[in-house]
């Protein structure tokens, strides 16, 4: 099998981000979620304003995205409002409606660090096995395992 390789030239970083490269499409999507979003927390009341995510524009829809069923319930109900803020700025003229969803977002918890405790007696057991093992990755491992023991000072 063979691979053919493509003969053009690759392009520059900002050539494909400006407004005629390949990917200009998506950065202009990209930035008008990023300005939905901002306009949003800026108008929301203090209490939803965390709850509430612009997570995407199509066919002339707004998909917000909500943490609880509660805040999806109150959106449903302030819809006009909201569109209605939206069109003050011309570049969300376009936006018909909202998709409504509910995703909860769990918090990022950083794991608690385990920290182990090997017992002396213990790594004197694998020092052992390792003096007796013939294979010298193992004898490698199991002298390395040993040297974590506690040793008092």
């Amino acid at each position: 099998m063979s691979i053919k390789v493509k003969r053009s030239r690759a392009q520059s970083m900002s050539r494909l981000l400006d407004g005629k490269g390949e990917l200009a499409p998506l950065m202009r999507t990209a930035r008008l979620i990023a300005h939905a979003q901002q306009h949003l927390r800026e108008h929301l009341p203090e209490e939803v304003r965390e709850h509430v995510f612009v997570g995407g524009f199509r066919d002339g829809r707004l998909t917000l995205i909500t943490d609880r069923a509660v805040w999806s319930t109150w959106l449903r109900y302030e819809q006009a409002r909201l569109l209605e803020l939206l069109h003050r700025l011309p570049e969300f003229a376009p936006v018909r409606g909202f998709h409504l969803k509910v995703r909860p977002v769990r918090p990022l918890k950083t794991p608690l660090r385990q920290t182990r405790h090997l017992p002396a007696r213990a790594a004197d057991e694998i020092a052992a096995c390792a003096a007796d093992t013939e294979n010298p990755r193992l004898r490698r491992a199991l002298e390395r395992l040993a040297s974590h023991a506690e040793r008092p000072d």
